[in-house]
């Protein structure tokens, strides 16, 4: 083996030794000495988070309350609504309520994670409600909202695009009652 060769594998060997014996000795440290606590940013908006789904599961509020006029929200993907929508009316006039329009019975979230950093709330979260044709309707979601002042500025949404698409052309929306 030449000698430039049997340098580099040997480099290559001792990076990948160090790394694995610094992962060893992280894996060894107790949980408590590596847990970060929260700052107090990230407390008030993950309870805030954590009260807009309490309020959405028992049917008197929910998330799309805490949107800034002007919060720009981006469902990501490839789903028939995949787009920035940038602002809260156009969100709520292109998704939600075509959406609602659909279910004969709410969404009803349950979540399984909530994640704050900085200004960032991260929530994984399951949802369920009856189509009104009947038929369940269950997405899994993930949703990375940045916050301030309370309020979500700006919010990435990811979720079963197949499962939402099947849903937005299977069941037309209901129309509204005229005036």
């Amino acid at each position: 083996m030449p000698t430039n060769l049997k340098s580099g594998t040997r480099q290559i060997f001792n990076a990948a030794l160090s790394v694995a014996a610094t992962a060893l000795a992280l894996t060894s440290l107790q949980p408590d000495a590596i847990a970060q606590s929260l700052s107090d940013t990230e407390s008030r908006n993950k309870a805030t988070v954590q009260s807009s789904f309490d309020a959405w599961r028992s049917g008197t509020g929910g998330p799309y309350d805490l949107l800034a006029d002007d919060a720009r929200w981006t469902i990501e993907g490839h789903s028939l609504a995949s787009k920035t929508y940038p602002t809260r009316e156009a969100f709520m006039s292109e998704v939600i309520r075509p959406f609602n329009a659909r279910m004969q019975s709410p969404l009803k979230p349950t979540i399984r994670n909530l994640y704050a950093d900085g200004d960032t709330v991260a929530v994984f979260f399951d949802a369920r409600g009856i189509a009104r044709d009947g038929t369940p309707y269950a997405n899994t979601y993930a949703w990375f909202l940045d916050m301030r002042a309370d309020k979500i500025i700006s919010a990435s949404a990811f979720f079963d695009a197949i499962e939402f698409n099947e849903l937005w052309t299977r069941i037309a929306p209901a129309q509204a009652p005229a005036d």
